[in-house]
């Protein structure tokens, strides 16, 4: 499973690297240590911890985050497989997309909870990006 960073993390709810290290400290979201000593938080743990945060909303939280481009940076907190069609969900900060796509282009990107992708909004369509 994919950890991240404090930082990473950060990026990926929208908040500064200091509110997610208070949000660590204070026990709001569980990290552990890789052998070199950095914090990190499992992808599954973010992605629990990102919907969370969206519907309930947190404290210390700063401006919600946007990009040029309609580009969402996220952590991927669903993924609906159907026979032929797929659903996949991402929490970017305080915005949530979802994207319907063919069954073969999730397993070709790979995509899973706790993954790190970008949602790509053009119109109505929705396309995901793994970095």
């Amino acid at each position: 499973m994919q950890s991240y960073t404090i930082g990473q993390a950060a990026r990926l709810l929208g908040v500064s690297p200091d509110t997610a290290r208070r949000w660590a400290d204070a026990g709001r979201v569980t990290t552990h240590r890789d052998e070199s000593g950095r914090r990190l938080i499992d992808g599954r743990d973010l992605a629990a911890f990102s919907v969370e945060l969206a519907q309930h909303g947190g404290e210390d939280e700063e401006n919600s985050y946007t990009s040029a481009r309609n580009a969402f940076p996220g952590i991927v907190t669903a993924v609906k497989l159907g026979d032929v069609a797929a659903q996949v969900e991402i929490q970017a900060g305080p915005h949530r997309l979802v994207s319907l796509l063919t069954r073969e282009a999730v397993e070709e990107l790979g995509l899973k909870v706790g993954m790190q992708a970008t949602a790509r909004v053009k119109s109505t369509n929705v396309h995901i990006d793994r970095p």
